[in-house]
Protein backbone atom coordinates (compact mmCIF):
# COMPACT_ATOMS: atom_id res chain seq x y z
CA UNK A 1 0.00 0.00 0.00
CA UNK A 2 1.37 3.44 -0.91
CA UNK A 3 1.95 6.14 1.69
CA UNK A 4 -0.97 8.13 0.29
CA UNK A 5 -3.29 5.16 0.59
CA UNK A 6 -2.15 4.45 4.15
CA UNK A 7 -2.85 8.07 5.09
CA UNK A 8 -6.24 7.94 3.38
CA UNK A 9 -7.12 4.77 5.28
CA UNK A 10 -6.09 6.36 8.56
CA UNK A 11 -8.15 9.47 7.81
CA UNK A 12 -11.16 7.26 7.03
CA UNK A 13 -10.82 5.61 10.43
CA UNK A 14 -10.98 9.02 12.09
CA UNK A 15 -13.96 10.26 10.08
CA UNK A 16 -17.34 10.43 11.82
CA UNK A 17 -18.99 7.03 11.58
CA UNK A 18 -22.64 6.68 10.49
CA UNK A 19 -23.37 5.32 13.96
CA UNK A 20 -21.86 8.37 15.67
CA UNK A 21 -23.58 10.78 13.30
CA UNK A 22 -26.96 9.14 13.89
CA UNK A 23 -26.64 9.87 17.62
CA UNK A 24 -26.59 13.63 16.96
CA UNK A 25 -29.55 15.84 16.05
CA UNK A 26 -28.59 18.78 13.84
CA UNK A 27 -30.55 22.01 13.69
CA UNK A 28 -31.93 22.81 10.25
CA UNK A 29 -29.46 25.69 9.88
CA UNK A 30 -26.44 23.55 10.77
CA UNK A 31 -27.57 20.61 8.63
CA UNK A 32 -28.00 22.86 5.59
CA UNK A 33 -24.61 24.51 6.12
CA UNK A 34 -22.77 21.21 6.45
CA UNK A 35 -24.50 19.76 3.39
CA UNK A 36 -23.44 22.81 1.36
CA UNK A 37 -19.85 22.77 2.62
CA UNK A 38 -20.28 26.12 4.39
CA UNK A 39 -18.18 26.88 7.48
CA UNK A 40 -19.68 25.85 10.81
CA UNK A 41 -18.30 26.68 14.27
CA UNK A 42 -19.19 24.54 17.27
CA UNK A 43 -19.80 26.16 20.67
CA UNK A 44 -19.90 24.55 24.08
CA UNK A 45 -22.82 25.02 26.48
CA UNK A 46 -21.16 24.72 29.91
CA UNK A 47 -20.14 28.36 29.61
CA UNK A 48 -23.88 29.12 29.45
CA UNK A 49 -24.99 26.91 32.32
CA UNK A 50 -21.99 27.00 34.65
CA UNK A 51 -19.71 29.79 33.44
CA UNK A 52 -21.90 32.87 33.89
CA UNK A 53 -25.01 33.92 35.83
CA UNK A 54 -28.38 34.58 34.20
CA UNK A 55 -29.12 36.76 32.23
CA UNK A 56 -25.51 37.53 31.22
CA UNK A 57 -25.10 33.92 30.08
CA UNK A 58 -27.99 34.16 27.60
CA UNK A 59 -26.96 37.60 26.38
CA UNK A 60 -23.41 36.35 25.81
CA UNK A 61 -24.53 33.15 24.07
CA UNK A 62 -26.69 35.13 21.64
CA UNK A 63 -23.92 37.68 21.06
CA UNK A 64 -21.37 34.95 20.34
CA UNK A 65 -23.65 33.31 17.80
CA UNK A 66 -24.30 36.71 16.20
CA UNK A 67 -20.55 37.41 16.00
CA UNK A 68 -19.99 34.14 14.15
CA UNK A 69 -22.83 34.82 11.71
CA UNK A 70 -21.50 38.33 11.10
CA UNK A 71 -18.21 36.76 9.94
CA UNK A 72 -20.04 34.52 7.46
CA UNK A 73 -20.03 31.22 9.37
CA UNK A 74 -22.80 29.27 11.08
CA UNK A 75 -22.79 28.78 14.87
CA UNK A 76 -23.62 25.37 16.34
CA UNK A 77 -24.09 25.41 20.10
CA UNK A 78 -23.88 21.85 21.46
CA UNK A 79 -25.93 20.47 24.34
CA UNK A 80 -27.97 17.48 25.48
CA UNK A 81 -31.67 18.28 25.84
CA UNK A 82 -33.87 15.69 27.53
CA UNK A 83 -31.49 12.92 26.56
CA UNK A 84 -30.96 14.00 22.94
CA UNK A 85 -27.62 15.32 21.65
CA UNK A 86 -28.17 18.58 19.78
CA UNK A 87 -25.69 20.34 17.53
CA UNK A 88 -27.20 23.74 16.91
CA UNK A 89 -29.78 25.25 19.26
CA UNK A 90 -32.70 27.58 18.63
CA UNK A 91 -32.98 30.86 20.54
CA UNK A 92 -35.71 29.27 22.66
CA UNK A 93 -33.48 26.29 23.51
CA UNK A 94 -30.62 28.64 24.42
CA UNK A 95 -32.95 30.56 26.74
CA UNK A 96 -34.16 27.39 28.43
CA UNK A 97 -30.59 26.22 29.04
CA UNK A 98 -29.52 29.63 30.35
CA UNK A 99 -32.39 29.74 32.81
CA UNK A 100 -31.75 26.17 33.92
CA UNK A 101 -28.16 27.13 34.78
CA UNK A 102 -26.31 24.78 37.08
CA UNK A 103 -29.30 22.47 37.29
CA UNK A 104 -28.10 21.20 33.91
CA UNK A 105 -25.63 18.33 34.20
CA UNK A 106 -22.06 19.35 33.47
CA UNK A 107 -21.43 16.81 30.70
CA UNK A 108 -17.96 15.61 29.77
CA UNK A 109 -17.23 12.68 27.43
CA UNK A 110 -17.60 10.18 30.27
CA UNK A 111 -21.00 11.57 31.27
CA UNK A 112 -22.69 11.45 27.88
CA UNK A 113 -24.00 7.84 27.97
CA UNK A 114 -25.49 8.30 31.45
CA UNK A 115 -27.07 11.67 30.62
CA UNK A 116 -28.60 10.17 27.47
CA UNK A 117 -29.78 7.01 29.20
CA UNK A 118 -31.50 9.01 31.95
CA UNK A 119 -32.92 11.53 29.45
CA UNK A 120 -31.39 14.45 31.29
CA UNK A 121 -30.43 17.90 30.08
CA UNK A 122 -26.68 18.38 30.00
CA UNK A 123 -24.36 21.26 29.17
CA UNK A 124 -21.34 19.95 27.32
CA UNK A 125 -17.78 20.69 28.40
CA UNK A 126 -14.87 21.01 25.97
CA UNK A 127 -14.39 17.25 25.74
CA UNK A 128 -18.12 16.52 25.35
CA UNK A 129 -18.49 19.24 22.74
CA UNK A 130 -15.46 18.05 20.76
CA UNK A 131 -16.82 14.52 20.59
CA UNK A 132 -20.27 15.61 19.36
CA UNK A 133 -18.89 18.26 17.00
CA UNK A 134 -16.66 15.65 15.35
CA UNK A 135 -19.58 13.24 15.08
CA UNK A 136 -21.47 15.97 13.22
CA UNK A 137 -18.54 16.68 10.90
CA UNK A 138 -17.52 20.06 12.38
CA UNK A 139 -13.79 20.87 12.44
CA UNK A 140 -13.62 24.16 14.38
CA UNK A 141 -14.83 24.70 17.94
CA UNK A 142 -14.74 27.93 19.94
CA UNK A 143 -14.70 28.09 23.72
CA UNK A 144 -13.53 30.43 26.47
CA UNK A 145 -10.68 28.47 27.96
CA UNK A 146 -9.85 24.78 28.07
CA UNK A 147 -9.42 22.73 31.22
CA UNK A 148 -6.03 21.50 32.30
CA UNK A 149 -3.94 20.24 35.16
CA UNK A 150 -5.29 21.63 38.41
CA UNK A 151 -2.92 23.25 40.85
CA UNK A 152 -1.54 20.43 42.97
CA UNK A 153 -2.44 18.05 40.17
CA UNK A 154 0.91 16.28 40.51
CA UNK A 155 -0.49 14.88 43.78
CA UNK A 156 -4.25 14.78 43.14
CA UNK A 157 -3.97 13.62 39.49
CA UNK A 158 -6.80 16.06 38.74
CA UNK A 159 -6.26 16.48 35.01
CA UNK A 160 -9.08 17.69 32.77
CA UNK A 161 -10.52 15.28 30.21
CA UNK A 162 -10.21 18.18 27.75
CA UNK A 163 -6.50 17.47 27.37
CA UNK A 164 -7.05 13.79 26.57
CA UNK A 165 -9.83 14.67 24.12
CA UNK A 166 -7.48 17.01 22.28
CA UNK A 167 -5.13 14.05 21.91
CA UNK A 168 -7.70 11.83 20.20
CA UNK A 169 -10.42 13.92 18.49
CA UNK A 170 -9.58 15.87 15.29
CA UNK A 171 -11.13 19.25 16.08
CA UNK A 172 -9.40 22.63 16.17
CA UNK A 173 -10.17 24.25 19.53
CA UNK A 174 -10.00 28.05 19.55
CA UNK A 175 -9.73 29.39 23.09
CA UNK A 176 -8.10 32.07 25.27
CA UNK A 177 -5.57 29.55 26.50
CA UNK A 178 -5.86 27.63 29.73
CA UNK A 179 -7.93 29.02 32.58
CA UNK A 180 -5.65 30.97 34.90
CA UNK A 181 -6.93 29.05 37.94
CA UNK A 182 -5.01 26.02 36.62
CA UNK A 183 -1.35 24.96 36.49
CA UNK A 184 -0.45 26.24 33.04
CA UNK A 185 3.14 24.89 32.72
CA UNK A 186 2.04 21.36 33.65
CA UNK A 187 -0.95 21.64 31.33
CA UNK A 188 1.36 22.45 28.41
CA UNK A 189 3.51 19.45 29.33
CA UNK A 190 0.48 17.13 29.22
CA UNK A 191 -0.56 18.56 25.85
CA UNK A 192 2.92 17.84 24.53
CA UNK A 193 2.73 14.28 25.85
CA UNK A 194 -0.63 13.88 24.09
CA UNK A 195 0.95 15.05 20.83
CA UNK A 196 -1.35 18.06 20.54
CA UNK A 197 -0.12 20.93 18.32
CA UNK A 198 -0.39 24.15 20.35
CA UNK A 199 -0.06 27.62 18.83
CA UNK A 200 -0.73 31.16 20.01
CA UNK A 201 -2.62 33.57 17.78
CA UNK A 202 -0.42 36.47 16.67
CA UNK A 203 1.69 36.14 19.81
CA UNK A 204 4.85 34.43 21.04
CA UNK A 205 3.37 34.09 24.55
CA UNK A 206 0.82 31.52 25.66
CA UNK A 207 -2.19 33.42 27.06
CA UNK A 208 -3.75 32.86 30.48
CA UNK A 209 -7.46 33.40 29.85
CA UNK A 210 -8.06 36.74 31.65
CA UNK A 211 -4.58 38.00 30.76
CA UNK A 212 -2.55 38.03 27.56
CA UNK A 213 0.54 36.33 28.99
CA UNK A 214 0.97 33.32 31.25
CA UNK A 215 4.74 33.51 31.62
CA UNK A 216 5.04 30.49 29.31
CA UNK A 217 6.29 30.77 25.76
CA UNK A 218 3.89 29.37 23.19
CA UNK A 219 5.17 26.25 21.39
CA UNK A 220 4.30 27.89 18.06
CA UNK A 221 2.75 31.02 16.58
CA UNK A 222 0.10 31.45 13.86
CA UNK A 223 -0.52 34.91 12.44
CA UNK A 224 -3.50 34.45 10.12
CA UNK A 225 -6.64 32.41 9.62
CA UNK A 226 -5.09 30.98 6.44
CA UNK A 227 -2.09 29.71 8.42
CA UNK A 228 -4.34 28.18 11.05
CA UNK A 229 -6.52 26.52 8.41
CA UNK A 230 -3.44 25.09 6.69
CA UNK A 231 -2.28 23.62 10.02
CA UNK A 232 -5.69 22.03 10.62
CA UNK A 233 -5.73 20.56 7.12
CA UNK A 234 -2.19 19.22 7.52
CA UNK A 235 -3.06 17.57 10.82
CA UNK A 236 -6.08 15.93 9.22
CA UNK A 237 -4.01 14.63 6.29
CA UNK A 238 -1.62 13.05 8.80
CA UNK A 239 -4.49 11.45 10.73
CA UNK A 240 -3.67 13.47 13.85
CA UNK A 241 -6.15 14.58 16.48
CA UNK A 242 -6.91 18.04 17.89
CA UNK A 243 -5.14 21.39 17.58
CA UNK A 244 -5.21 24.06 20.27
CA UNK A 245 -5.21 27.65 19.02
CA UNK A 246 -4.73 30.01 21.97
CA UNK A 247 -6.01 33.54 21.33
CA UNK A 248 -4.94 36.29 23.75
CA UNK A 249 -7.73 38.39 25.21
CA UNK A 250 -7.92 41.85 23.54
CA UNK A 251 -5.55 44.29 25.23
CA UNK A 252 -8.31 46.71 26.15
CA UNK A 253 -10.25 43.96 27.94
CA UNK A 254 -7.35 42.39 29.83
CA UNK A 255 -7.89 41.99 33.57
CA UNK A 256 -5.41 42.93 36.31
CA UNK A 257 -3.23 39.82 36.56
CA UNK A 258 -2.24 40.38 40.18
CA UNK A 259 -5.85 40.89 41.26
CA UNK A 260 -6.96 37.77 39.39
CA UNK A 261 -4.18 35.70 40.96
CA UNK A 262 -5.01 36.93 44.47
CA UNK A 263 -8.71 36.19 43.96
CA UNK A 264 -7.90 32.76 42.52
CA UNK A 265 -5.72 31.85 45.49
CA UNK A 266 -8.47 32.87 47.92
CA UNK A 267 -11.13 30.99 45.93
CA UNK A 268 -9.01 27.82 45.87
CA UNK A 269 -8.48 28.04 49.63
CA UNK A 270 -12.23 28.41 50.11
CA UNK A 271 -12.89 25.43 47.82
CA UNK A 272 -10.55 23.30 49.93
CA UNK A 273 -12.16 24.49 53.18
CA UNK A 274 -15.63 23.70 51.83
CA UNK A 275 -14.57 20.31 50.38
CA UNK A 276 -15.45 21.33 46.82
CA UNK A 277 -13.99 18.65 44.56
CA UNK A 278 -14.10 17.20 41.05
CA UNK A 279 -16.23 18.83 38.38
CA UNK A 280 -17.57 21.37 40.88
CA UNK A 281 -14.19 23.06 41.43
CA UNK A 282 -13.95 25.13 38.26
CA UNK A 283 -17.49 26.63 38.39
CA UNK A 284 -17.03 27.37 42.10
CA UNK A 285 -13.69 29.10 41.63
CA UNK A 286 -14.81 31.08 38.56
CA UNK A 287 -17.87 32.36 40.44
CA UNK A 288 -15.83 33.35 43.49
CA UNK A 289 -13.20 35.07 41.34
CA UNK A 290 -15.97 37.08 39.67
CA UNK A 291 -17.33 38.05 43.08
CA UNK A 292 -13.93 38.91 44.54
CA UNK A 293 -12.97 41.03 41.52
CA UNK A 294 -16.35 42.79 41.57
CA UNK A 295 -17.25 41.51 38.14
CA UNK A 296 -13.97 42.35 36.42
CA UNK A 297 -13.29 38.71 35.58
CA UNK A 298 -16.81 38.26 34.18
CA UNK A 299 -16.40 41.29 31.91
CA UNK A 300 -13.08 39.89 30.71
CA UNK A 301 -14.69 36.48 30.14
CA UNK A 302 -17.38 37.98 27.92
CA UNK A 303 -14.84 39.99 25.92
CA UNK A 304 -12.55 37.04 25.30
CA UNK A 305 -15.26 34.61 24.18
CA UNK A 306 -16.55 37.17 21.66
CA UNK A 307 -13.02 37.69 20.36
CA UNK A 308 -12.45 33.93 20.15
CA UNK A 309 -15.70 33.56 18.20
CA UNK A 310 -14.53 36.01 15.54
CA UNK A 311 -11.15 34.32 15.20
CA UNK A 312 -12.73 30.86 15.12
CA UNK A 313 -15.20 31.91 12.44
CA UNK A 314 -12.34 33.29 10.33
CA UNK A 315 -10.44 30.00 10.69
CA UNK A 316 -13.54 28.01 9.67
CA UNK A 317 -14.01 30.27 6.63
CA UNK A 318 -10.38 29.84 5.62
CA UNK A 319 -10.61 26.07 6.04
CA UNK A 320 -13.74 25.90 3.88
CA UNK A 321 -12.02 28.00 1.20
CA UNK A 322 -8.93 25.79 1.32
CA UNK A 323 -11.03 22.68 0.75
CA UNK A 324 -12.78 24.22 -2.24
CA UNK A 325 -9.41 24.62 -3.96
CA UNK A 326 -8.51 20.94 -3.62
Amino acid sequence: MTSQRRLAALAAQLAPSPCAASAVTLSAEVAAALAAGRPVVALESTIISHGMPFPQNLETALAVEAAIRARGAVPATVAVLSGVCHVGLTAEQLAQLAQLGRAAVKTSRRDLPLVLARRLTGATTVSGTMLLAHAAGIDVFVTGGVGGVHRGGESSLDVSADLLELGRTPVCVVCAGVKSILDIPRTLEVLETQGVPVAAWQSDDFPAFYTRRSGCRAPARLDSAAEAAAAVAAAQRLGMAGILLAVPIPADAEADGAAIEAATAQALDEATAQSVVGAAITPFVLQRVAELTQGASLRANIALILHNARVGADVALALAALRRTR
